[in-house]
């Protein structure tokens, strides 16, 4: 499936890889599809993952995986030296095949110092020399999780081959007794239903949905008999604890703050037993998109065009104003309409035809 003409490879052994992966929690979720793509063409081979430690919980979690390593240098930091002894250390594993998922240098001088024969990966910054087997144009794909699975596929092919009708989505695997042993944890009821609100977004605030529109729609969900779990992390969790302030007092016991509570293991299995999540364009939408979720996925600055959640089970929902989608951390307006616009009713009605689909 590769341009390894000029690499020969032992039959005898399994093929062993090596994944340079990315950085964010919904690039680790998106990238299974590349590794459930490279199990399809390499049964046997041994996939492993060099990422920060936080994408632990979650390489854990895809049965693709051999075996996730730590990356111990922190995202933005170069250290040239500290990138040649992760590589020397990695060295005696004899890797045949490195995937380089980022799109900068850096990541790419690892599977170089290490010596990996075939360093696959696209063109992104001034990487020629460090990859030899490089992808000249990801333009050419409209969608993230495609750019991924494409690098799965010799350049002649990947564009037949892969489209986002026919990938596999991502699909991590649920603990059941971590998920109970959390649910008691927190006191939510295993027999009310339980709709996930991820009112966050660690890209910024362009991407946030406001936090008196989810405090409406946690409201109209409870009342229609369902309990409430709000996700996110500590950054969060003022955000959290004010969409529980107001609700009405007897409605607050119905509504589960676990934002900053959480492991990300704990946060996996916690969404797969909601039967729906209303999230902004967040890590926590592919996470739960992975675990089965119905998802009503909110969008302001950023579109559904490049990293929607993958699942069968979605409505995504943002506004038609002419100034979206800029891609902005921050709005360039100061006005943030994209999401002001946006109406809990609008949310609500996605989430009832969501519950049409079965």
């Amino acid at each position: 499936m590769y341009n390894t003409e000029h690499i020969h490879f032992n039959n005898d052994k399994p093929m062993k890889i090596l994944v340079i992966g990315p950085s964010w929690v919904g690039d680790m979720v998106m990238s299974q599809s590349l590794y459930i793509q490279i199990s399809n063409n390499h049964p046997t081979a041994k996939i492993d993952v060099l990422a920060p430690a936080w994408c632990k919980p979650i390489l854990e979690r895809m049965p693709e995986i051999n075996r996730p390593i730590e990356m111990p240098i922190g995202h933005g930091q170069v250290n040239i030296m500290g990138r040649w002894k992760i590589a020397r250390s990695l060295k005696k594993e004899k890797y045949d095949l490195a995937f380089i998922l980022p799109n900068s240098a850096k990541s790419s001088l690892i599977p170089f110092f290490a010596g990996i024969p075939v360093r696959t990966g696209w063109k992104g910054e001034m990487r020629y020399g460090l990859l030899n087997d490089l992808r000249p144009s990801k333009e050419e794909f409209q969608y993230m999780v495609e750019r991924y699975v494409a690098l799965a596929y010799d350049k002649e092919n990947m564009r037949q081959e892969v489209t986002l009708e026919t990938l596999a989505y991502p699909k991590l695997t649920v603990n059941d007794e971590n998920q109970q042993l959390r649910l008691k944890e927190f006191n939510i009821k295993e027999n009310i239903p339980i709709v996930g609100l991820c009112p966050g977004a660690e890209f910024g605030p362009a991407k946030r949905w406001p936090e008196q529109y989810y405090a409406e729609v946690a409201l109209e969900l409870i009342e229609q008999g369902n309990q409430i779990c709000l996700f996110g992390g500590p950054k969060d969790a003022e955000t959290t604890h004010k969409i529980i302030q107001s609700l009405p007092i007897e409605k607050q016991a119905l509504c589960f703050d676990l934002a900053g509570k959480t492991a990300l293991n704990d946060a996996v299995d916690l969404l797969a037993a909601c039967h729906s999540v209303i999230s902004n364009d967040s890590g926590l939408m592919h996470v739960a998109a992975a675990v089965g979720a119905k998802i009503v996925a909110i969008y302001g600055s950023s579109s559904p065009k490049y990293t929607p959640p993958l699942s069968k089970q979605v409505e995504m929902v943002n506004t038609d104003i002419s100034c979206r989608p800029c891609f902005k951390k921050e709005c360039p307006f100061g006005h943030l309409k994209c999401l002001t616009e946006l109406t809990p009713a609008v949310v609500m009605k996605a989430y009832s035809e969501l519950q049409a689909i079965q």
